[in-house]
């Protein structure tokens, strides 16, 4: 499990100070941009249990968890009608900000194949020098169908990247987030990847 201080002073360090200054709401940016900001629901509006995982795309925790777990959930529970699922992303380093950037650089349809990508290839895309790692991101963004004028107005968008932080910063002050993966279900805390079974006897609960 990957922990964290959240902290404004941390938060600086981890994502460069140039990015992280207080900047414009993710409201304005969602009337003047494609990016998909804010939450992003998969599963029906209506479901009776909503389930939110907080999430790094650079925790290996996290991704242990989408590739092994979240398959047999979203089978079973959002695509049957009974759980809306939201990832809300955490930013422990800049090369988590910046994959969560390209993420939703091409709009909501795009936002959860491209979480499902980067957490696929975790190891691949974060080895190397800082460099290595941007171009990695940027292929992956390719991949998805994103060219490079896409990206580079994406990745060099400071109120884009200011926005996501503090949207990142003000939910997980107020859910008291430590760690990674955290998940709530109805509210119902779970911490740390845990096994199928416990995620899906915490939403039969509310059944």
């Amino acid at each position: 499990m990957s922990n964290f201080l959240l902290t404004r002073r941390s938060a600086l360090i981890a994502t460069g100070a140039t990015a992280l200054v207080a900047g414009a709401p993710l409201g304005a940016l969602a009337e003047s941009k494609p990016f998909a900001v804010g939450d992003q629901a998969i599963g029906d509006e209506n479901a009776p249990v909503t389930m939110i995982e907080y999430a790094s795309l650079t925790c290996p925790h996290c991704a242990t968890f989408h590739e092994d777990t979240w398959p047999s959930i979203k089978a079973e529970y959002v695509d049957t009608g009974k759980v809306r699922f939201i990832m809300r992303e955490v930013y422990f380093d800049r090369f988590g900000l910046w994959a969560g950037m390209v993420a939703r650089c091409g709009g909501a349809d795009k936002y959860y194949p491209f979480i499902d990508i980067f957490m696929k290839s975790q190891r691949r895309w974060t080895s190397g020098s800082e460099a290595e790692v941007v171009e990695n991101i940027r292929r992956v963004g390719k991949q998805g169908g994103l060219t490079d004028a896409d990206l580079d107005a994406c990745l060099n968008d400071e109120d884009f990247a200011r926005g996501l932080v503090e949207d990142y910063q003000t939910n997980a002050e107020r859910d008291s987030v430590r760690s990674t993966p955290t998940v709530f279900v109805n509210g119902d805390r779970l911490e740390g990847n845990q096994p199928f079974e416990v995620y899906a006897e915490a939403i039969d609960k509310h059944l």
